[in-house]
């Protein structure tokens, strides 16, 4: 066996040595036609194959193939010049077929496949070869990106995902080889010119200086050699000039170019009966008409077999239906308890769409919506840790023609509505918009906006509105839902999948802490909790470190939580500090210690238990600091102490203020803090 990897070595080493060692004619003979099997083997191979890495080492084939029919030109030469123009028997016999007593139509047929090979064959498929390099090389980028988004979606495994990414490794580098090897054929054909030429001037100068005979049985004795050497190098080349057309050609296809031939042409029988038709019009302008009729006839009688089997095909596909709506009822179907099962089912997320936003979810239609979900996700990772599901479309009949809905878990959360060939202009100043449009809202962050025509799109841009097309409309709109309800998508089986990438890298401390100091189900709401606050939980080895260290002593959710946040503290002020500093407001001590004074603690946790007045009075005070400073934050931030925070923060949420609230343990110490105001109660 081992012998065996290493017989294309061998071979090209022989090729090496057939350039310079003189072959005796039997050897010769059997190397002509050692050339022209191994041609029709690659050819055959090539219309068997299914796509083009099937066959990948054609390039490097390609070469030697070449390589071993110069090598035998050059072998073949040196016989006829040498040996009276004598070289063996299957050069000669090539050439008496060929030539059959006329030099000349011998010569015309030789040179005649010559150009076939050279400007038809080899150029097309150099020209095919030399843009799907191109064409493959642009591609790359898309396809990659495409694959990191099935993974990060879960569709793929890394396995899948890294044997696509060599796939299509592998076929650029294929189509790139292929585009220089294709020049092999090409300068291969204008050798075998080159070598014809110099065999019959050189054969009949040397049978003159030799004395061999009158002119003509020199002309007809180099004749003879010279085309049947030229022909026994060009229809082997001819073969593999077909075999490069076709695995350029070859797109990438469930059969072989046989099934795909015959599957395809047999699918239209009305085409074969209307060729039938034409052709049997070719007997009135005197064309022969045994030859035609017999033509058109087998093309008829083929044309109808396909069409009644087609017939009987499309009548079993029609029955099959009717027959079961026969038998099977709705109630029948749903005698069936798995079915009724089915209808649980709910979608995590789920979209709907008026008949009019269609074309921007269609792919078929050149929308890039799907695709925007998939970018959004990849960023979303990154940017949370999180791999939100599959985003469900329908289009639904009961919205209007521009609306939208997003549903999460089967409830309807959000709808927007869009216009399909308008820009929503967002004026620099609000107080100063002049443009004309129809007034809306965008849907996203509720800010005053127009929908502007196409028209008027210069103009507004000249005057400093911002423009957004309507499908990055409903992606921001998604992107800011999903944010929102990030923690109610985070179920128990993306928490095991987050632990099972850990996993790969650090198998020790999934270990040690899960489930022997905390069970996956607190640490999934651990993690809603972070993420319902906006938390990253991406740093997830961080997190799990913390709840080692405390989660042996602690069991309270809530202080596991705040634990957490303060081992994140980096990527928390990260995400709110700009230009390395944190605007806040602060927390008063006086209403800090109420809080504290009012938490009740029980074994399964604690609570605040303040009164209605007291409430009232912070929630108030606080909705005014948080006024005041609207214009000049993007979320109001409020500071307290570690001990407090989750009970402010749980209070706030109660009066939907949105404001972030932090401790001071929260904060990077490389960061300034600036205070903006102060939350106290007037006495």
């Amino acid at each position: 066996m081992k012998l065996f990897n290493n017989v294309v070595s061998a071979f090209v080493v022989a090729v090496i040595f057939l350039l310079i060692i003189p072959l005796p004619t039997w050897m010769l003979d059997f190397m002509f036609i050692t050339n022209l099997t191994i041609s029709f083997v690659i050819l055959l191979t090539t219309m068997y194959i299914r796509r083009a890495l099937d066959f990948s080492i054609y390039p490097s084939l390609l070469l030697i193939t070449t390589l071993f029919r110069l090598a035998l030109n050059i072998s073949s030469t040196r016989k006829i010049l040498t040996n009276s123009g004598y070289a063996g028997e299957v050069v000669k016999t090539f050439g008496e077929f060929v030539i059959q007593g006329n030099v000349v139509v011998g010569l015309v047929i030789f040179l005649i496949i010559v150009l076939v090979q050279f400007i038809v064959i080899t150029k097309g498929s150099e020209r095919v070869a030399e843009v799907s390099a191109r064409f493959t090389l642009d591609a790359m980028p898309g396809k990659q990106m495409a694959i990191d988004a099935d993974l990060s979606s879960g569709l793929i495994d890394e396995d899948t995902a890294r044997r696509r990414r060599s796939d299509i490794q592998r076929e650029a580098d294929f189509f790139g080889s292929m585009d220089g090897a294709s020049k092999f054929v090409k300068g291969d054909a204008i050798m075998s010119l080159v070598v014809t030429f110099i065999n019959l001037i050189g054969g009949i100068i040397i049978g003159f200086v030799n004395s061999e005979g009158t002119f003509t049985d020199i002309m007809q004795t180099y004749s003879i050699s010279t085309v049947g050497d030229g022909l026994m190098s060009q229809i082997p080349a001819l073969l593999i000039s077909v075999a490069t057309g076709m695995i350029v050609t070859r797109s990438a296809s469930e059969s072989n170019l046989n099934e795909d031939v015959v599957q395809q042409f047999s699918s239209q029988p009305m085409v074969l009966i209307m060729a039938s038709l034409a052709m049997s019009c070719l007997c009135f302008i005197g064309f022969p008409i045994p030859q035609v009729l017999t033509m058109s006839v087998i093309l008829m009688v083929l044309g109808l077999l396909l069409m009644r089997s087609r017939s009987k095909a499309v009548a079993q596909v029609a029955e099959g239906p009717t027959i079961k709506e026969e038998v099977t009822s709705e109630a029948d179907f749903y005698k069936n308890i798995d079915n009724v099962y089915n209808l649980l089912n709910v979608d995590q997320i789920s979209m709907e769409f008026g008949y009019s936003l269609i074309p921007l979810v269609d792919e078929g239609s050149g929308g890039s919506f799907v695709d925007r979900v998939v970018m959004f996700r990849k960023q979303f990772v990154q940017e949370m840790g999180l791999v939100f599901p599959s985003v469900r479309l329908h289009d639904s009949g009961q919205l209007n023609p521009n609306q939208y809905s997003i549903s999460i878990k089967g409830e309807q959360v959000a709808m927007g509505e869009v216009l399909v060939d308008h820009y929503l202009a967002l004026a620099p100043d609000p107080d100063n918009d002049n443009l004309e449009g129809i007034d809306t809202v965008e849907p996203a962050f509720g800010i005053a906006a127009k929908w502007i025509s196409e028209d008027r799109r210069v103009k507004a841009e000249m005057a400093g509105y911002t423009l957004i097309d309507p499908t990055s409309v409903i992606i921001t709109h998604l992107s800011e839902i999903i944010k929102s309800h990030a923690h109610e998508l985070l179920s128990r089986q993306e928490v095991g999948n987050i632990l099972g990438n850990l996993r790969k890298t650090n198998e020790a401390l999934v270990s040690d802490t899960v489930p022997t100091i905390i069970s996956v189900g607190t640490l999934q709401k651990i993690l809603c909790n972070l993420l319902r606050e906006g938390v990253p939980i991406r740093d997830i080895e961080t997190i799990l470190e913390t709840l080692a260290d405390y989660g042996v002593t602690v069991k309270d959710m809530d202080m596991l939580t705040e634990y957490v946040r303060q081992s994140l503290k980096r990527a928390i002020t990260h995400r709110f500090a700009e230009a390395g500093q944190l605007k806040v407001i602060s927390l008063d001590a006086n209403i800090e210690n109420q809080i504290m004074g009012a938490v009740k603690k029980l074994e399964t946790g604690s609570y605040l238990a303040l009164d209605p007045q007291t409430i009232q009075a912070i929630v108030t005070v606080t909705t005014r600091e948080i006024d005041k400073i609207k214009d000049l934050v993007t979320v109001p931030i409020i500071l307290t102490s570690p001990i407090v925070r989750i009970y402010f923060k749980k209070l706030m949420d109660q009066f939907c203020l949105n404001a972030a609230v932090l401790s001071f343990n929260e904060i990077d110490t490389d960061v300034k803090i600036q205070a903006l105001g102060n939350i106290v109660i007037p006495q």
